[in-house]
């Protein structure tokens, strides 16, 4: 244990941290439970399909026709005693897949509390957002109430010209 990898240690085009051996290292770490809740849904789906109802019936349809028309030396369960072994082996499957669909069941409640919680986050920046967005409207609509408007202007240019030609004397009438 004390000499590495040749190969390893006469790795100099490499830089120290990325030389590897011929097999990658495996930590000694616990399996992660990400993995074995994967492993868990994996399954859970895997029972809730059509094909697996149709490939456990077809199961337990030829293990009671073999055991129960199959030669006499090869029958392993009888009939007589109702099948023991086949309702221990369900029995069995059941005991395990109940639990693990219950854990697949968690698995996705937790994906669903993060995904409402995100989604709530969300709604209330659109909120937030939308309440901006109507206040700047409001600034701008006020604020264009405020401006004068062309007609306003040119109304306002009218009147003063009639002033202005009221207060200027007319031509023709001297000294008025």
């Amino acid at each position: 244990m004390a000499r590495r990898n040749n190969a390893q240690d006469n790795a100099l085009d490499a830089p120290k941290g990325r030389r590897t051996g011929v097999l990658p290292r495996r930590s000694v770490a616990a399996p992660s439970r990400d993995r074995f809740g994967r492993l868990t849904e994996a399954i859970a789906r895997a029972m809730g399909t059509p094909w697996f109802l149709f490939g456990l019936t077809l199961f337990v349809v030829v293990w009671m026709i073999f055991n129960t028309f199959g030669p006499e030396a090869w029958r392993f369960d009888s009939a007589a005693i109702g099948f023991t072994a086949l309702t221990l082996i369900l029995s069995l499957q059941a005991s395990y897949a109940a639990p693990l669909i219950l854990l697949a069941q968690n698995r996705q409640d937790d994906r669903d509390r993060v995904q409402f919680e995100q989604d709530r986050q969300r709604a209330e920046r659109n909120l937030a957002d939308t309440e901006y967005l109507a206040r700047e409207v409001v600034a701008l609509r006020l604020a264009l109430q405020d401006m004068a408007s062309k007609e306003f202007i040119r109304a306002e240019l009218r009147s003063l010209l009639e002033e202005l030609d009221r207060d200027r004397p007319a031509p023709g009438k001297p000294g008025e």
